[in-house]
């Protein structure tokens, strides 16, 4: 019989900010991913990356101003880095979890490089603000350089992309790991963002959204449910007002109408929910279901949080 499949999305309270703070929140999420993962499950995991990801753009910013000799560090290579410490700590913490309590199964980390496509609209209208606050002079240095940057009230700060993910190239060794019944982890951050160039692949100056990546990621392993682990219980209709009203469930159609209603904050639910509605598409199999991290497991007829599906 075939194993049920999920691909969990961690988000920021699942890993912290700072060095110290991420090992102790990956303990925490190690407890439960490995609710899902006792079930015997096959589990693949993404993870944001956002804070991490600016600190080594930072950090490589400034080396690069103070020992100009070196070479700057490229937005693709930054992504790299994140996904390698993230994942070091992830995977150690999972794997403690595991043994624990008597579960032995090995836990991989991916470095995995995500295509986009070089005509998204995204490139024409960068968005994601990245690094430290830069002089106006040295924004002029970086828009010399044919980086786009933005003013901001401290001063001036990058921007860059946020294409759709288009394909994952190292699916295939994740279905592989999968099917050996391992826990992956990938497509941190988003993945790495590459452009395809015949049989090369060239890193691109860009950060994918983590939810769609992980969208995409669940649909090319055929799960059958997508996790989307956050800071709320459940996905609100008029969040943070008088009249807040949790939602236990939904449609995929309906919530393409609370979308349009303009229910859901750009770049914090917005996104998790339009990977929901990409996720799930046609399919009566699919779903996804967006809970607070620290909600517990009551398997997967029962749930804790909101549950999208056709």
């Amino acid at each position: 019989m075939r194993k049920k499949k999920i691909v969990i999305a961690l988000g920021h309270d699942a890993l912290g900010t700072t060095l110290p703070e991420q090992k102790l929140a990956t303990k925490r999420t190690a407890k439960a991913v490995a609710d899902f993962i006792k079930e015997d499950y096959q589990v693949a995991i993404s993870h944001s990356n956002g804070p991490q990801v600016g600190m080594i753009h930072t950090a490589m910013a400034e080396f690069c101003r103070i020992y100009p000799e070196y070479t700057a560090t490229p937005m693709s290579v930054c992504s790299a880095m994140s996904q390698g410490y993230i994942g070091y700590d992830l995977q150690n913490a999972i794997r403690t979890e595991l043994l624990d309590r008597g579960i032995y199964k090995p836990v991989s980390t991916i470095l995995t490089q995500v295509c986009v496509d070089p005509y998204d609209d995204a490139f024409y209208n960068p968005t994601k603000v990245i690094g430290r606050v830069m002089t106006e002079e040295e924004a002029e240095t970086e828009e010399k350089k044919g980086n786009h940057v933005k003013k901001t009230k401290d001063g001036f700060r990058r921007i860059v992309a946020a294409p759709k993910p288009v394909d994952i190239v190292e699916i295939d060794t994740i279905r592989t790991l999968l099917e050996a019944g391992q826990v992956v982890i990938a497509c941190g951050g988003g993945g790495i963002p590459v452009l395809v160039q015949d049989h090369k692949l060239k890193g691109a100056s860009a950060v994918i959204e983590k939810d769609f990546a992980a969208g995409k990621l669940a649909e090319l392993v055929d799960a059958d449910r997508l996790v989307i682990l956050t800071g709320v219980e459940k996905v609100c209709l008029d969040f943070g007002k008088e009249t807040e009203q949790p939602i236990e469930e939904m449609t995929t159609a309906q919530a393409k109408a609370y979308m349009e209603e303009g229910q859901f904050e750009e770049g914090t639910m917005l996104p998790k929910i339009a990977a929901a509605i990409e996720f799930i598409g046609n399919s009566a199999v699919r779903s996804v279901l967006v809970t607070k991290l620290t909600a517990s497991y009551e398997g997967w007829d029962g749930h804790s949080g909101t549950l999208i599906h056709k």
